[in-house]
């Protein structure tokens, strides 16, 4: 059944539970379509009416829990909005830096919000979140607005805007503190690439989980989170990138993937996905303060 605009309803399934599900579909009339991919069958509906075949999907599962895998009810997604947030914020860098270059001083200011391992280890933890913001020239920048426009805008049609900005601007962060903390040289770095780097093990690990729980085999389940390593070791390795940042960055957002995989069972609605985009922007504005 060819239907236009659809959203995914259900995934990772067996033929027999793809079957069920459909059945129970078509007894109330709702429209769908049914597609096999690498992780198993899927099931996808209009987007307006998402939420009654999940409600339906839902209650059958309820009532009927030895006809299907109860734990079908994990891969009910809620409809994400398409987000475009990846380039707003690649925009927002690219002001930052013209911002800075303009305003003179570059380096004092640099001084002042770079990740400096001796300084967060002392106490100025702020700085992890601040170095986040700050790129040594056009080429680092270029760099980073590409990855931030790919891989955390693809974060973020996954999970919604504001869970999936917390969560990478947790990973950037969570990189940036435990490069500090277990390397302890006396490096100083910028830039986001730590977290472009986390938002690529988000998606690793969430395809992971996918792919793990749909019953692939060992090889084929590791192949997102192998593939995550060789896109860190060809991108995030050079002869002025901190790659133990990247490497923390990665496995911070592998771990959040990971968390968001097994706890959360539909993303969640746009009032909270507002809550979670507010809290990322407080957390970044109030760990300025002590710079400005």
């Amino acid at each position: 059944m060819g239907i236009e605009q659809t959203v995914e309803l259900l995934s990772g399934l067996s033929q027999d539970e793809a079957n069920t599900f459909a059945l129970v579909l078509t007894a109330h009339g709702l429209p769908y379509a049914v597609r096999r991919g690498a992780d198993g069958w899927q099931i996808r509906v209009p987007e307006g009416f998402h939420e009654e075949a999940a409600r339906l999907v839902e209650a059958y599962l309820a009532e009927n829990p030895d006809d299907a895998d109860a734990d079908a009810s994990a891969s009910i997604p809620a409809a994400v909005p398409k987000s475009f947030s990846g380039v707003w914020v690649s925009l927002a860098l690219l002001a930052v830096h013209l911002a800075r270059m303009a305003g003179g001083g570059a380096d004092s200011f640099v001084g002042k919000a770079a990740a400096s391992a001796g300084a967060i280890v002392s106490g100025q933890i702020y700085r992890a979140a601040t170095a986040l913001l700050l790129h040594a020239d056009v080429l680092h920048l270029a760099g980073n607005i590409v990855g931030i426009a790919v891989f955390a805008t693809a974060v973020c049609n996954l999970t919604g805007s504001g869970l999936g900005w917390s969560m990478i601007l947790a990973s950037g962060i969570l990189g940036n503190l435990v490069n500090a903390w277990l390397v302890r040289s006396a490096h100083t770095s910028i830039g986001a690439s730590t977290a472009v780097f986390g938002a690529v093990g988000i998606l690793a690990a969430v395809q992971f989980y996918k792919k793990h729980r749909a019953g692939a085999s060992r090889f084929r389940a590791g192949l997102p989170l192998a593939g995550g390593l060789a896109l860190l070791a060809f991108l995030g390795a050079g002869e002025h990138t901190d790659i133990t940042a990247h490497l923390f960055g990665f496995c911070s957002g592998a771990l959040l993937g990971l968390f968001y995989s097994l706890r959360v069972r539909r993303p969640p609605p746009h009032k909270v996905q507002r809550r979670w985009l507010a809290a990322a922007a407080a957390i970044m504005a109030l760990s300025w303060l002590p710079v400005l």
